[in-house]
This record gives structure tokens, C-alpha cells and sequence, in this order.
């Protein structure tokens, strides 16, 4: 029961925080103070749970036909935990001080603790079924972020949030439905071993027999359904078409909150396509099919798409809105190649990815916060002004463009490796092709910000005078995340090899 506290724990804590009464808490500071220990006390449960402690298995419920609803942490399942367990920390800490000129604290924080628990509930979900029902919970706890401010903007972003998340999990749900119903035929038929239900358990390599789908004629029906699931589970991922909600929730959220949601709530539709093709179907039977082939195109369309519209972007928090749109489709179009290189790739760049771009919207809110201004180009001089904040955001753009020494440049190189070790005519270049020509982009609206911050100076240099660095709740965040970005580059070995153990186990 135990593998249970890190998620139950911090629901608990979230909802009784939210139906306290103002009056009760009495000061901000005693908010704060609760706030904080049960920050650190459901990342302690969490990594305790990652680390073992807890047991690796637990039955909650089942559900008809006898389907199990259980937790299992496996490899892939701590990777995730690992990252959302930091970024927790680095933007619920940020928030102390940032949510100062936010209304509603209680409530952000309340919700902020219920979103963490339901991340560590998909974690650690040990089958098909688990897994969707926090990966709805996911979308119901996380929309308040969305909305906390209560302005129009913020409440048609919720609105969208909501609308296109609902739609991808129902084409995921339909996909679902599919799969069970051909494995229960099957398993009826003779032609495959267990039950269903034990068939939608996550098995490195696959837990559902596809072949004997393919025997019972029902191919091109699964194969539907597995693409369904891809697109369904890839809109969180801001996988195109289903993109536009992303650009337009982050922006109008809590720095902090944008963090969390860019850093780690997008992180939800990769692991649920991750679970979906490496541990119910298998790549075997996606590979070579139209369905992969498709889904290599709408990747490398993302990724492209997404680094031009934050190229042309102004607004510095929606410029990074889109390049997490191009960035997840980084990781989709490594796992759309169906080998060991490229997977690791894919895997490497969900931790480092996770690290920058929530350091990058730190910052952002960090800006905003210290001179009130939303544009890239409205910081001119303030690197001489806030040289610790300007060039934790430097370290963490090098390493999103993908320049040593920093992490960014390990990730892309296995997945420009991966793209070349595929084969895959037209593709195993193309691939690459796109992964340099979206850096470029990158860098190209990335480093403006630093070099109009650090080497212009504004007309009326006296207009600088006022600003200074921001608190150290807001700094030390930004500056732990910057750094390990930088370790993670000059160290990736542990690291690599951890993922590469996972990959090889997949293939």
C-alpha cells in the first residue's frame, strides 16, 4: 500500500488545502510554510517509491471483464517520475515569490499539489487502462493552472485545453477499445495465450499478440486504432493538427505553472505513445506500415512548423509555447524510427528538454514579473542589470539549440544518428535535414534575447536603474536548472547508459 502515498498523499493535501477557509490559514507566510513541506514531503514519498522502498506493485481495483487498475514502476515509469519530481520542486519554489501578484494563491497551490500526484498515478500505471484514467485525471487537475487567472483569455485557453484534450483521449479511448476487442477474439479463437487483460499489461517489446490479430483478419482495423492512439495521446505532446491549444494555454498561465505544463504535462501524451507502441502493440507491427510512415511526416512537420512560428513570435512566453511544439516533436519523430539509437535519443531528450524549457519559462516569468514587459525584444540592457538571470537563460538556450557543451546537443546527436541507423528511404535524411535546419531556428530566436540583453544598450540608460535581480526563490530555480543542464552535457554517461539498457530491452 505504500507505492500508494505519492500519489494519493498529495491529492489529499490539495483538496483539503483548497476547502480550508482564508481565515483559517490566517497569514500568507503559514500558506507558504504548508505549502512548502508538502512540496518536499510528496517529492520525498516519490522518490522513495522510485527508488523501491514502496514495492513495485499494487492492485487498486478491477474494473469488468475483470481488467486490474494497479500501479507498476518500472524503468521507464522512474525516468518520467524523476523529472516531474524536479521541475515540482523548481517551479512550486519559484512560485513563492512570483504568485505574490496572483490572486487566489491557495488555490494554485492546491491544484499545483493535486496535478503532482496524478503525474506520479501515470508514472507508475502498469497497464493500458491505468494509464488513460490518470492521463484524464492529468487533463481535469491541470486545466485550473490553465485558467487561474480568470481573464477571457485565460478562460477560451482552458476552454481549448480542455476541448482538444477530450479529443485526443477519445481517439485514444476508440483505439483502446479496438485492441481490447481483437485480443478478447483472439484469446476466444484459441489463437492467443491469457486474458485480455493481462494483454494490455506494459511488457517491454509489447504485451499484445498482433499476430494473432493479423490471423483474424482484423490488420487494418488495429492498425486504425494504433494511429488513432498516436494522434489522440500525441495532441498533449502538441503533435500537428492537433497543436493549437498548446500555444495558446501557456501563455496566459502562471510562469510557474507554464513551467510545469511545458516542462512536464506535454511529457504525458510522449509517455502514453511510448506505453502505447513499446509495451501493449510493439514496434514490430507499426514498422514499415503507412502508420509509421505518417507518423514521421506529421513529426517532422511539427518540428518545422513549430520553430518557424516561434521564429516569428514576439511575445517571449508564446515564442516558447512554440518551440515546445517543435521540441516534443523531436522526441515523436525518434520514436516514430523503431531503433535503439534513436529511442535513446528520444528518452534523453524528455529529461533535457524537461530541464531547459522549464528554465526558460522561469526566466520568462522572472522578466515579466521584475519590469512588467511581455516582448523578446523589451530587455535590451537588462543582462548588465541581471547578469545571474540572463545567463542561467543563456546556458539553458545554448543547450535548446543543441550547442556543446550543454545537454541539448547529446540528445539531438542520437537522434540524428537514429534518423541515419533507420533506413528508411528518403526519411533517414530528411530527419536529420530537419533537426539542423530547426536549431538554426532556434538559435534564431533564442539568442536575441541574450545579445540585445547583454551587448545593446536601451536609449535612456536611467530606465535600468530601477530593476534589479529578482528574489531568490525566483533565482535559485532558474540557476539549478541552468546548471544541470550544463552537468547533464559535460556527464551524460550514466545517463546514457541507463536509457540505452531500456532501449535495447525494447528492440
Amino acid at each position: 500500500m505504500m507505492i500508494l502515498l505519492p500519489v494519493i498523499l498529495p491529492v489529499l493535501v490539495g483538496f483539503v488545502l483548497l476547502f480550508i477557509p482564508e481565515k483559517a490559514l490566517g497569514s500568507r507566510q503559514k500558506l507558504l510554510k504548508i505549502t512548502g513541506l508538502s512540496l518536499l514531503g510528496s517529492a520525498a514519498l516519490a522518490v522513495l517509491a522510485i527508488s523501491g522502498i514502496f514495492g513495485e506493485r499494487l492492485v487498486l481495483f478491477c474494473l469488468i471483464d475483470a481488467i486490474p487498475v494497479y500501479f507498476a514502476i518500472d524503468a521507464v515509469g522512474k525516468i518520467f517520475a524523476g523529472i516531474v519530481i524536479f521541475v515540482f520542486l523548481m517551479a512550486g519554489f519559484f512560485s513563492f515569490s512570483y504568485m505574490v501578484h496572483e490572486k487566489n494563491e491557495k488555490r494554485y497551490y492546491s491544484f499545483y499539489l493535486i496535478t503532482f500526484g496524478v503525474l506520479m498515478g501515470l508514472c507508475f500505471a502498469g497497464n493500458l487502462v491505468t494509464l488513460y484514467l490518470f492521463y484524464e485525471f492529468m487533463t481535469l487537475a491541470s486545466m485550473p493552472l490553465v485558467l487561474h487567472s480568470g481573464t477571457k483569455e485565460a478562460i477560451m485557453a482552458g476552454l481549448k485545453y480542455m476541448f482538444y484534450s477530450f479529443c485526443g483521449a477519445y481517439m485514444a479511448l476508440f483505439g483502446i477499445y479496438v485492441l481490447y476487442h481483437n485480443t478478447r477474439a483472439a484469446a476466444a479463437s484459441g489463437l492467443a495465450q491469457g486474458s485480455a487483460a493481462h494483454m494490455m499489461d506494459f511488457v517491454a517489446g509489447g504485451s499484445l499478440d498482433m499476430e494473432a490479430a493479423v490471423q483474424s483478419g482484423n490488420t487494418g482495423l488495429c492498425l486504425i486504432a494504433v494511429f488513432l492512439m498516436i494522434v489522440g495521446f500525441g495532441v498533449k505532446a502538441g503533435c500537428f493538427p492537433l497543436h493549437a491549444w498548446l500555444p495558446t494555454a501557456h501563455p496566459v498561465a502562471p510562469a510557474p505553472a507554464s513551467a510545469f505544463l511545458s516542462g512536464i504535462i506535454v511529457k504525458g501524451g510522449v509517455l502514453a505513445i511510448i506505453r502505447t507502441i513499446y509495451y501493449c502493440v510493439g514496434p514490430d507491427f507499426v514498422r514499415g506500415t503507412w502508420v509509421q510512415t505518417v507518423w514521421i511526416i506529421l513529426a517532422i512537420l511539427t518540428l518545422l512548423m513549430g520553430s518557424v512560428l516561434a521564429f516569428k513570435e514576439q511575445v517571449l512566453k508564446k515564442r516558447l509555447a512554440y518551440s515546445t511544439v517543435s521540441n516534443l516533436s523531436y522526441i515523436l519523430l525518434g520514436l516514430s524510427m523503431f531503433n535503439v539509437t534513436a529511442f535513446t535519443g528520444s528518452l534523453l531528450h524528455v529529461v533535457f528538454h524537461a530541464m531547459i524549457k522549464s528554465a526558460l519559462f522561469l526566466f520568462a516569468g522572472a522578466l515579466i514579473f521584475t519590469t512588467g514587459k511581455t516582448k523578446a525584444y523589451h530587455y535590451i540592457g537588462l543582462g548588465k542589470k541581471l547578469p545571474v538571470l540572463f545567463w542561467g537563460y543563456t546556458i539553458a538556450a545554448l543547450g535548446l539549440i543543441g550547442i556543446p557543451p550543454t545537454s541539448g546537443v547529446v540528445s539531438k546527436w542520437f537522434l540524428a544518428e537514429g534518423c541515419l541507423e533507420s533506413g528508411i528511404a528518403g526519411f533517414s535524411w530528411i530527419g536529420p535535414a530537419a533537426l539542423l535546419v530547426s536549431a538554426l531556428l532556434t538559435a534564431g530566436y533564442l539568442l536575441p534575447v541574450s545579445i540585445r540583453g547583454f551587448l545593446h544598450t536601451p536609449e535612456k540608460e536611467l530606465v535600468l536603474d530601477k530593476y534589479k535581480e529578482p528574489s531568490l526563490y525566483m533565482l535559485i530555480p532558474v540557476v539549478i536548472l541552468a546548471a544541470a543542464t550544463l552537468i547533464l552535457g559535460l556527464y551524460p554517461m550514466p545517463l546514457i547508459t541507463f536509457i540505452s539498457g531500456i532501449s535495447n530491452a525494447l528492440m
